[in-house]
């Protein structure tokens, strides 16, 4: 079995509208899918990614509102990694980004930067042959946009720890220049990585501008698999969820970054078309009975794509 790379990122946003406008109007994400959180369907779950609904590009948020800046520390995701194709592209995201008063630091290959709450994400010129997934956007051109994830770096006080776990799920040694600790989950349509570095001495802070989790992808043929092979590992999963758009499984790798294995499938186009994904409110059956109490707690919010449209 080998896991598929990356299939979903989470994270926490304070404000559902101004996410929108960062991540579907300046990173030229599609909205693909906007619905609740289902542990706590009083507050949206909005998913980006391309064109398509990837696995492999569906950045997600949860949305608690008001809820006060985080801070990523000891156990938490501090970057967020995307593919782009060249130093073209590079160039034209420097550009991009400053021009909304985005502040950049250009690297070897690389461009960072944070979205308007904080959470660091980093350009790389992508050195992978995987499928380019790529989301349409009129000020965009296709060979300058977003490719999907290449990956995430991580803060552990012992990164060690996570190695038995690690390869027990199938990550092989990365060849990260920055950390002797890093890894790459690769299956036969993609990969994706997660670097471990040293934490600040401060103490990480759940909130608006800090990632949640990281999903890595499974065939759903292998999923009750997967969860055999992390429990006889040591590790604590949870009973196999249904999410609808695909199945999860949760549990914290010894360094404490929560990780969770989500199905291939069946994917955002279970509940509505594919070229009208994200337009609506979509809400699994086991919350339709409950529409109209949803929506009265929810801010209505709108997508820069369906105003130009």
């Amino acid at each position: 079995m080998k896991l598929e790379g990356i299939h979903h990122i989470t994270a926490i946003t304070a404000d559902a509208q101004e996410n929108i406008d960062f991540y579907a109007g300046v990173l030229g994400l599609r909205l693909v899918k906007k619905t609740v959180n289902q542990d706590d369907p009083t507050v949206y779950h909005l998913f980006f990614a391309d064109e398509e609904g990837s696995a492999g590009a569906d950045l997600t948020f949860f949305e608690f509102p008001g809820v006060p800046l985080g801070r990523a520390g000891d156990g938490m995701v501090h970057e967020i990694a995307w593919r782009v194709a060249s130093g073209e592209a590079i160039d034209f995201w420097a550009e991009r980004l400053a021009a909304r008063d985005v502040e950049t630091h250009r690297g070897e290959n690389a461009l960072v930067f944070r979205d308007p709450e904080g959470l660091q994400h980093v350009l790389r010129v992508s050195t992978v042959d995987d499928p380019a997934l790529i989301a349409d956007h009129p000020e965009i051109p296709r060979e300058l946009a977003l490719l999907g994830f290449d990956g995430v770096r991580a803060f552990s006080s012992d990164p060690a720890r996570s190695e038995g776990l690690l390869r027990e799920l199938g990550f092989e040694p990365g060849s990260d220049r920055f950390t002797e600790h890093s890894w790459e989950a690769r299956g036969e349509q993609r990969g994706g990585t997660i670097a471990y570095d040293e934490p600040p001495s401060e103490r990480g802070l759940q909130g608006a501008g800090t990632v949640h989790h990281v999903a890595w992808a499974s065939t759903p043929e292998e999923h009750e698999g997967w969860r055999a092979r992390i429990a006889a590992a040591g590790g604590h999963p949870t009973p196999v969820i249904d999410r609808f758009y695909f199945r999860s499984i949760y549990f914290r790798e010894p360094s404490g970054v929560l990780f969770e294995i989500a199905t291939l499938g069946p994917g955002f186009t279970v509940d509505e078309p594919l070229e009208s994904l994200g337009e609506k409110l979509s809400l699994p059956p086991d919350y339709e009975h409950l529409r109209s109490q949803v929506e009265a707690n929810l801010k209505p919010v709108h997508s820069p794509r369906e105003v130009t449209a």
